[in-house]
């Protein structure tokens, strides 16, 4: 029998092996460039592939030395240096990705890159573009941490292959792989506020050409918690649950991977006792103008989020040439999701059905040529009803407020394609440039070009620079690229709902300095980046608009959300960042990053403003010790974040004391600590950590009329849930496991 397994186990390392000659094409099926946010190799067996040690090298955190784009590299080690639960909480040690929360009663999360929306960076899971549409605004907690095997943040204007959409960047996720060699793989954690965590991934050969994994997720809150007493749940009580499986098939001459994945998320936040169809009947009736705010004054108001989603996509590849220089290849996937949110007496209601199309011709001429050509297009049908509850002056002196609700709903189709091509020249490891075009079609718009250029050049060793530049080209969504604005009484003045296509411009560049001291040199490095993005068109959303009513509209509350094409107005981001990493002695590592933005654009009075509710720098500084054969893992992060101008409706703010909470009109800079122990057994790992370690928290996080007691009164003209800056929820303990079954091998 022992002979037999081994037997066994040397023909499935011969199988692995194969793989590292036969399935290079097959990477490039996946629509990637050696020089942008790629994954070559990613189904060989990482003990062979040299090229897989970028991922899941002890590196945990570094900026990729071989990519011409600048890529920073988040390995499966690093995304388990905090209890990152999902991929919203993935970024908390990256200064390049800031994190913040859309608004205070949902717990979406959105990201920020080169100090825009997260809407501006194209995600991508394994080079198919995701989280589009409606899937955006609770997409990033759809993406369970373990199931990660890396992230790869890409700034600037990346490769044309991937389509336009990536205004300040992309961010590629990395699965783990059917031909994982952990059989079995099981992650529990929970946090002290009872928020439970469960992840399993199981990968297995079916057959000698088919491997697999599926993976499993499920989270939730036992209870929820009011730690500022305001009335309103910090985290909203939930339930997810996801489900995926991806499938590999291979021979020499044909590749072929597939997979399904299904998420069901319900979530309910506010205050308690909050009735979606008890507050649906009390505001029914005529459309406009009837009906009195005083109905609801004595209802719990809250949300309800209940989204599902259904996501399979087909991947195929076929080398032409054995080395696998030439190969073809093309990639359909498509996505289905319904989305009802309720935010009080306001109501989201979304159905759309998404697929994407790329195919492709790779043919590398020799060791300085490389050509990519190909076709590709998206296209969204999205059926969407917005019923916004706000308030708003009319004539009447006796009622200077009145409950308006004001619907609106369209079927929407957009689609955009065309052809591509993109030329990538070497000259050995000095230079590389990539040279791409894109020609599409937009329903609508017409045609656009858009080109995009990438440099790199390292004369010597220690030292690489890297340039980009190139156009962007998005629909924008009003709500669902905005949907905290749900969570407000301010009525919609919307000059464009259909969706716009945005344009913009985006140039900039790194110097890579790598410096001989520490235990590894090779790996010692200081990074400076620099990138502008500058819109030529843009769907702005200006919360800042003056009441039409003059000072009797200040003084009631009533504000409008004003979505307006920018014709022309000014919007740009200057973002700067410098990156240290040092490894001063064994096992002990120090990463520091600072990053500093100044985003500005042209309201919808003509006035240039600083971007509100951005930090302008944020610092992050990651220290890492492991004890001899890692047993023990000690993981600190401490980040400091800068001011941001708030709203000019927030300027007048008090504390409980009356004192004002935002003197100058900005948010208070603000520390945030990170501490985390592992224990590793054999197969399995204990940890306990700590988030928040400093317990600082935004205060009133709600903004709106309250009563003689200082209570919020949310059924007030005013009430506003989405002026979100700092951190929602205190200090909390995690304790979490994680179990690795390992597959037994004849040197066991």
């Amino acid at each position: 029998m022992l002979v037999l397994k081994s037997e066994r186990m040397a023909r499935r390392t011969i199988m692995r092996k194969e793989i590292l000659t036969i399935l290079s094409a097959l990477s490039l099926s996946a629509g990637l460039s050696a020089q942008t946010v790629d994954t070559t190799y990613i189904y060989k067996d990482r003990k062979d592939s040299l090229n897989a040690a970028v991922f899941v090298g002890h590196q945990e955190n570094s900026i990729s030395r071989g990519k011409t784009l600048r890529t920073e590299l988040i390995s499966a080690s690093g995304l388990q240096k905090m209890a990152c639960c999902n991929l919203a909480e993935s970024f908390e040690n990256s200064a390049s990705v800031t994190v913040g929360y859309s608004d205070a009663v949902t717990g979406a999360r959105q990201i920020r890159l080169l100090g825009l929306s997260g809407t501006y960076t194209q995600m991508l899971d394994e080079n198919r573009p995701v989280m589009r549409g409606i899937t955006a605004p609770y997409g990033l907690s759809y993406v369970p941490g373990p199931w990660l095997e890396s992230i790869q943040i890409a700034k600037g204007s990346p490769s044309v292959i991937n389509g336009l959409e990536s205004m300040t960047g992309q961010i590629n996720l990395e699965h783990r792989k059917p031909t994982e060699e952990k059989p079995l793989f099981i992650q529990a954690s929970m946090m002290s506020d009872t928020k439970a965590d469960f992840n399993l991934t199981s990968a297995w050969q079916i057959s000698p050409k088919v491997y697999t994994i599926v993976l499993g997720h499920a989270s939730g809150n036992f209870k929820t918690y009011d730690m500022n007493h305001d009335g309103f749940r910090d985290d909203p009580e939930m339930l997810q649950f996801n489900v995926a499986g991806r499938w590999l098939y291979y021979t020499p001459e044909l590749q072929v991977r597939w997979g399904v994945k299904a998420v069901k998320d319900r979530r309910q936040g506010g205050m308690d006792g909050y009735d979606k169809d008890r507050v649906r009947l009390l505001v029914s009736g005529p459309v406009e103008g009837s009906g009195k705010a005083g109905v609801l004054s004595s209802e719990p108001w809250g949300t309800e989020i209940d989204n599902r989603l259904l996501n399979a996509y087909l991947k195929v590849g076929k080398p032409l040439r054995e080395d696998g220089s030439s190969s073809i290849a093309a990639i359909v996937d498509w996505s289905w999701q319904e989305s009802d949110s309720w935010f009080g007496a306001s109501s989201y209601l979304a159905r759309q059905r998404s697929g994407f199309v790329n195919l492709l011709y790779r043919n590398m001429l020799n060791q300085s040529h490389d050509f990519t050509f190909g076709l590709s297009g998206p296209f969204d049908h999205i059926d969407e009803t917005v019923a916004k509850f706000s308030y708003m002056n009319i004539p009447d002196p006796v009622v200077p407020a009145e409950r308006v609700m004001r619907p609106y709903s369209g079927i929407s189709d957009h689609f955009f394609g065309g052809v591509y091509g993109e030329y990538t020249f070497h000259a050995g490891e000095v230079f590389t440039s990539i040279a791409g075009l894109s020609a599409d079609w937009y329903k609508g718009n017409g045609f656009r070009m858009a080109p995009r250029v990438t440099l790199k050049y390292s004369p010597v060793e220690w030292f690489v620079a890297r340039a980009n530049g190139g156009r962007g080209l998005r629909y924008a969504d009003p709500v669902a690229d905005n949907i905290g604005v749900m969570s407000t009484h301010s009525g919609f003045a919307v000059d464009c709902m259909d969706r716009l296509l945005e344009d913009s411009w985006t140039f900039g560049g790194n110097m890579t300095f790598y410096m001989p001291f520490g235990a590894d040199p090779s790996k010692t490095y200081i990074s400076f980046d620099y990138f502008r993005t500058r819109f030529t068109r843009q769907l702005m959303v200006d919360y800042e608009v003056p009441s039409p009513s003059g000072a009797a509209g200040e003084e009631s509350g009533v504000r409008n959300i004003y979505f307006f094409d920018s014709d022309g107005r000014r919007s740009y981001s200057d973002n700067w960042q410098i990156d240290f990493y040092v490894e001063p002695f064994d096992r002990f590592t120090v990463a520091l990053t600072g990053r500093y933005t100044n985003a500005r654009l042209e309201n919808y009075g003509g006035e240039l403003v600083e971007k509100p509710m951005l930090s302008r720098f944020k610092g992050v500084l990651n220290l890492q010790y492991k004890t001899n054969l890692s047993r023990w893992i000690f993981d600190f992060t401490a980040s400091v974040n800068g001011s941001a101008r708030v709203y000019n409706f927030m300027r007048n703010m008090k504390d409980e004391d009356g004192s004002p909470l935002y003197a100058d009109g900005r948010t208070p800079v603000y520390p945030l600590l990170y501490a985390q122990v592992t224990r590793r057994f054999r197969g399995f790992d204990v940890y306990v950590g700590v988030e928040n370690l400093t317990d600082f928290t935004q205060r009133h996080v709600l903004v709106g009329g309250r009563n003689s007691s200082g209570e919020l009164v949310p059924w007030t003209p005013g009430f506003d849930a989405s002026c979100v800056w700092g951190p929602i929820m205190g200090r909390r303990i995690n304790l979490g496991v994680r179990l690795t079954l390992w597959r037994a091998t004849k040197n066991d």
